[in-house]
């Protein structure tokens, strides 16, 4: 990839995150000084409590945390839809890894909404001031790794991915992960607790890559090409990266690319 890494060389001397880069139809970023904060959410149309955490994690970025600050994902689960409306965002995929996260965190069961800063259940996400605190604090720690993304269009209907990961320390049982992700979604639910409300989301995870493996060295690459779904709106897609400890839940390093795909 000696195209990519001179690309992303090339961005060092940026002091903060980059939301988009655009050259020649490619757009990267790469993380930062600040160790951002992976905001997790696990939720599901089928959940009457889970509404509120949705309009919640799309304020994020208007209520001043920025893609510098945090990078939230919504992850849509599926255990929900038996009672009678299929939630078209979830994916058993999603359920598992919030499952795998509970084992981690030596919990005995998974809940919605859940929300997961940097790998650890947080349940204070409504009150402002405290997550502001716990966000910042987070912020102060030095990060645990460096990341890049790139992506490019690969056709009318697809992109090309690619993201580069290097350890600052020990690397563990660490991993890189990539997720696509879209805002301004909405659905008329009709069914389930949810029945006869119009739901709202943002940063829903389409897709997740990874785990890919950081090497002895504490190195990890990857590159993926992506077949967009006919449904999914290009114009309102991005991604995020983000290096986890598999063992701890911890992560490391996230950063955002923002919507130029």
């Amino acid at each position: 990839m000696p195209r990519l890494s001179a690309f992303l060389a090339s961005l060092c001397a940026v002091s903060l995150v980059v939301p988009a880069i655009s050259v020649a139809s490619e757009c990267a970023a790469r993380s930062g000084p600040l160790r951002a904060v992976l905001v997790e959410l696990y939720t599901s149309e089928g959940c009457s409590s889970c509404p509120p955490a949705d309009r919640w994690l799309s304020s994020l970025a208007a209520s001043g945390f920025g893609a510098d600050k945090v990078v939230p994902l919504a992850f849509h689960v599926d255990y929900w839809d038996y009672i009678g409306w299929s939630d078209e965002f979830a994916k058993a995929g999603y359920t598992e890894r919030q499952r795998e996260i509970a084992r981690v965190n030596r919990s005995a069961f998974v809940y919605t909404p859940q929300v997961l800063l940097s790998g650890a259940d947080y349940r204070g996400w409504a009150n402002q001031r405290e997550l502001a605190a716990r966000v910042a604090e987070i912020n102060r720690r030095a990060p645990g790794a460096d990341i890049g993304v790139a992506a490019r269009r690969a056709g009318q209907s697809g992109i090309e991915i690619s993201a580069t990961a290097s350890l600052r320390g020990a690397t563990g049982n660490a991993a890189l992960y990539v997720a696509l992700r879209e805002d301004r979604l909405a659905n008329e639910v009709r069914a389930g607790e949810n029945k006869g409300h119009r739901l709202e989301h943002d940063h829903v995870v389409r897709e997740l890559i990874g785990p890919i493996p950081v090497s002895s060295a504490g190195k990890a690459e990857a590159r993926h090409t992506l077949a967009l779904d006919p449904g999914w709106k290009r114009p309102d897609l991005g991604l995020a990266a983000f290096v986890q400890d598999r063992t701890t839940g911890e992560v490391l390093q996230a950063v955002a690319l923002g919507a130029c795909l």
